[in-house]
């Protein structure tokens, strides 16, 4: 399984009533679980800078990562970067791998 970072920012004229972003929210992991059965949710953050959500999960693959961008994207309120990540832990071993 791979680590995904997801940050996604809300569309400032996209959603102008709370309960139609929790309504999002719902229908957005109905479809998630829907279409990506591979994807475990690890984290959902809100954040406080450019972007205003912070997702870590994890995917089967890339193409499942996407699929959960996509759906998030689909529902024209909201624009995504997704990132590959390492745990930390697992990065340090790979770097006692490389021969310098």
């Amino acid at each position: 399984m791979g680590l995904y970072v997801m940050l996604t920012k809300i569309s400032p004229y996209a959603v102008k009533n709370l309960e139609k972003l929790k309504e999002i929210e719902q229908e957005a992991e109905r479809l998630i679980e829907e279409n990506c059965p591979g994807v475990r949710w690890i984290m959902n953050l809100v954040v406080f800078g450019p972007y205003d959500y912070l997702d870590i999960f994890e995917a089967s693959s890339d193409e499942e990562a996407a699929k959960v961008a996509m759906i998030i994207r689909s529902f024209g309120h909201a624009t995504t970067e997704t990132w590959p990540a390492i745990k930390w832990s697992e990065f340090k071993d790979l770097l006692g791998k490389i021969k310098v």
